[in-house]
């Protein structure tokens, strides 16, 4: 069987709810972030077979499949599909999958995967909440209601039973949301981010044009202080705002290829996915699922957690990427060293690849060899991609 090579990864900067990226269209935003990636590797676009994006609330402007209207608001030919998959948070990440899967097959020789969210366009929950009010009824069908007797599928709730059941407290959760801001500053500050960005041109009120190239999240002057001040989500819980992902607008995007594809294209492959999975756990409290995830990925794989360099574990609530550390015994040093989805934002389908960027750039700027990634996703499920930098 064929190999999967990233020959490409690319990410916009972060922005913020209603920030420096919400007046783009989130096809146009895709789009820009499509050619960047052609640029970048030298790719033709004539040679790009499939286009594969994650986005998680496909209504309004991420309807009617946003890969296809991504590719025809890009350079690229509109003899090129694109296809948009929704695995929650974990979209884009799967997206990946999908392509590796594809090359490897010899299906195919060069995909593109990646995703897109602009959640100040496309608010979370709209997919579930218009069809709610208008008459059209809820996902939650008798089948699973009899299965799952009242329970509300909850992130929020499922954060709170993390913190309760790995026993971490309010002060354990702000000091590592504390500590995400200020690897994410000291990340940019030392220009760590500055390869995988794509620049962003935006237009202000003013008339003027500024360039968006540093993530919208981090607060710079983050302090421990004001984080302890932030009020809790739940009167007895332990997450606040402060512990969980911030709400963003972005896209992402890796040029996916097989032995034939490095041929056609003449590039240099810079990874190889040295494995991949997916698994489900309990939908309940629904963000437990990285960790037997990552530890069956490992068994699949023949590795342990020592043989690992760096690990980007989405930190959709800071109980679950400090949960992860406890129960599988990684080195937190090696664990999202430029910082997460507390600092730099969560802009749910381009998440994935989007981790993926920054997991290959920081395995090249730290000369590690092997990176791991997961994330959470809604329904309890958890992606696992183990590349080798090479």
């Amino acid at each position: 069987m064929a190999e999967a090579y990233i020959v490409g990864a690319v990410r916009t900067a972060g922005g913020r709810k209603g920030g420096k990226l919400a007046e783009w269209h989130p096809a146009d935003l895709a789009g820009h972030v499509l050619d960047a990636l052609l640029e970048r590797t030298g790719t033709d676009p004539e040679a790009v077979e499939d286009v594969i994006l994650g986005c998680v609330v496909q209504i309004g402007q991420q309807a009617v499949n946003v890969a296809r209207n991504a590719v025809l608001a890009s350079r690229l030919p509109q003899s090129v599909p694109g296809t948009t998959i929704d695995r929650q948070c974990g979209s884009s990440q799967q997206a990946l999958h999908f392509a590796a899967q594809a090359v490897m097959s010899g299906a195919m020789d060069i995909v593109i995967a990646g995703g897109v969210e602009s959640m100040s366009r496309v608010p979370i929950g709209l997919s579930t909440a218009l069809p709610a009010q208008n008459g059209f009824g809820t996902y939650k069908s008798p089948a699973m209601e009899a299965k799952y007797p009242g329970v509300k599928f909850s992130q929020f709730t499922g954060a709170e039973m993390m913190a309760r059941k790995y026993d971490l407290s309010r002060e354990q959760l702000d000091a590592y949301s504390y500590d995400s801001h200020r690897k994410a500053i000291a990340a940019t500050q030392a220009g760590s981010f500055a390869e995988e960005i794509v620049p962003v041109d935006v237009s202000l009120a003013d008339g003027t044009t500024v360039r968006h190239a540093v993530d919208e999240g981090i607060r710079f002057d983050a302090s421990l202080e004001a984080m302890r001040a932030v009020k809790l989500l739940h009167e007895d819980g332990r997450v606040t705002a402060a512990s969980s992902s911030q709400i963003c607008d972005g896209a992402s995007a890796c040029l996916v290829v097989n032995e034939r594809g490095l041929a056609s294209l003449g590039v240099t492959p810079r990874a190889r996915i040295h494995h991949m999975s997916v698994m489900g756990h309990d939908p309940v409290i629904m963000l437990e699922a990285p960790i037997p995830a990552t530890q069956r990925a490992l068994r699949k794989a023949g590795m342990t957690i020592d043989d690992i360099d760096l690990f980007e574990v989405n930190e959709a609530f800071a109980p679950v990427p400090l949960a992860w550390l406890r129960e599988t015994g990684a080195d937190p040093a090696k664990l999202n060293v430029h910082g997460g989805a507390i600092a730099l934002g969560h802009p749910l389908g381009s998440s994935g690849t989007k981790l993926m960027t920054t997991l290959l750039h920081a395995l090249e700027r730290r000369g590690g060899r092997y990176g791991l990634q997961t994330m959470c996703e809604g329904g309890g499920l958890a992606n696992v991609t183990i590349i080798e930098r090479l």
